[in-house]
């Protein structure tokens, strides 16, 4: 089973933006991550959710986007997807899928599912890492009606930051990731036009700074297998 090989300091995270100061002081940390909010997202979970926050910063901390996880073929998952979905599976988020009824005069109308990549103490993540960017909109919607039902309290989005743009043109990738696909330029402006409603949204991209050239090292998937990780989108 493919193992994600995260890095081992899991304490804190040099965090560009606004919330910076909050994070311990660390010369080892890697300042990979750049990040927007709407509504005092970050101070919310800081005081209000300090667990969920904890894993927030020491995601942040730990991952590092490998050349042969770029490299990889395409498919339904990617290994950086599968790597993050890991991560916080195995901190107790959930995927979830929230039933919701519209009623009239005792009448089921409108029975919509909206589904959160993972779920925790009315916090929800969603990691949109190369799809299409429409699936922003998706997510903001639900965010917005979750929290506007009383069942969320912050929102947030994992993607990649703009500029990794060049890594993966350098490594011939660029086709794979175009500028219609999920990123930070295409997230922000949607934050700025409160396409969340109310709903405090926190925002992480990926920088370059979090990239590992593996090439040339032995990739470890764990001491009891050898077996490769499963291509993926």
């Amino acid at each position: 089973m493919f193992r994600p090989k995260f890095a081992s300091n899991y304490r804190c995270c040099a965090i560009l933006g606004s919330w910076s100061s909050w994070v311990a002081e660390d010369t080892n940390c890697l300042p990979g991550i750049v990040d927007s909010e709407t509504h005092h997202a970050a101070a919310i979970l800081h005081t209000d959710f300090p667990c969920e926050w904890n894993d927030l910063m020491t995601m942040s901390a730990a991952f590092r986007l490998r050349r042969s996880q770029i490299m990889t073929p395409g498919g339904r998952k990617s290994p950086i997807a599968i790597s993050i979905d890991d991560f916080f599976y195995g901190r107790d988020w959930l995927e979830h899928n929230f039933q919701i009824e519209v009623r009239a005069d005792g009448v089921t109308t409108l029975a919509p599912t909206h589904h959160v990549d993972y779920f925790r103490n009315r916090v929800a993540i969603e990691t949109e890492w190369n799809n299409k960017d429409p699936f922003f909109d998706r997510d903001l919607t639900t965010f917005r009606l979750l929290f506007d039902l009383n069942v969320l309290s912050v929102g947030i989005i994992i993607t990649r930051a703009s500029e990794l743009q060049q890594i993966f043109d350098r490594l011939g990738k660029g086709g794979s990731f175009g500028q219609s696909t999920t990123h930070m330029g295409k997230l922000i402006p949607k934050l700025s036009n409160r396409a969340s409603g109310g709903c405090p949204v926190l925002a992480f991209g990926i920088r370059t700074l979090a990239y590992e050239d593996d090439s040339t090292q032995q990739m470890d998937y764990g001491s009891d297998t050898e077996e490769q990780p499963a291509a993926g989108s």
